[in-house]
């Protein structure tokens, strides 16, 4: 079991070199301006174990989304909390942890993720490749908590777009010169009104479908 934990934090330490790396040259020329070549030789990788870490040029930049925990997994980890209100608290302990997924995060790295993501039309297609998968995981776990399929995609769609607004909406906010833990209470109170907002929209929809019934 060591000896596992030894080789798995080996491979985190490669994973981070080699996204580090990728990120400034990415920041000093732009990214389509560096090859997947110039990241392995900068993180003195080969170009095999650098797509054995990172499947495409685009997941270099975007490898936090990959590790982050999923809004399907928030929900199935809670069981017995109401979906929404999952959603909500894990969106808010984000914030608070100034997760550079929510927007709400100063440091130059994110910052310069950020400035990546929103500049690089292909980096933006990429993302929503995931998110779309991501948005289909959510449906299969909100099944088991609405009336119908119908109301599990439209209350996905619904989520991740409000979670992409505010993240997006924070990050401008940082972009602007503002710090974060300026922007922090506002924050919050942008994510608890946007939830509430769900959660109004749900009930509504259930017992629009109760009364049809």
């Amino acid at each position: 079991m060591e000896e596992l934990g030894l080789r798995e934090r080996k491979k985190r330490r490669t994973r981070d070199a080699i996204a580090e790396a990728a990120l400034a040259l990415f920041q000093e020329s732009g990214f389509d301006n560096v090859t997947v070549a110039d990241v392995a030789a900068a993180a003195e990788v080969s170009k095999p174990t650098l797509f054995a870490y990172f499947p495409t040029k685009e997941d270099l930049v975007l490898h936090p989304f990959l590790d982050t925990t999923s809004p399907a997994e928030v929900v199935r980890n809670n069981s017995g909390v109401p979906a929404l209100t999952a959603l909500r608290q894990s969106f808010l302990d984000r914030l608070a942890n100034r997760d550079p997924l929510t927007g709400l995060n100063d440091s130059p790295s994110t910052i310069t993720f950020h400035d990546l993501l929103y500049s690089t039309p292909t980096l933006m297609a990429r993302l929503a490749f995931y998110m779309i998968d991501q948005e289909k995981e959510l449906v299969a776990e909100l099944r088991a908590a609405v009336p119908d399929a119908f109301t599990a995609r439209l209350l996905a769609a619904q989520v991740f777009g409000t979670q992409r607004i505010l993240s997006t909406h924070n990050a401008q906010e940082i972009r602007n010169g503002r710090t974060a833990d300026t922007v922090y209470p506002a924050a919050v109170a942008r994510a608890e009104a946007a939830y509430t907002f769900l959660e109004s929209g749900l009930a509504a929809l259930g017992a629009s479908t109760t009364a049809r019934n």
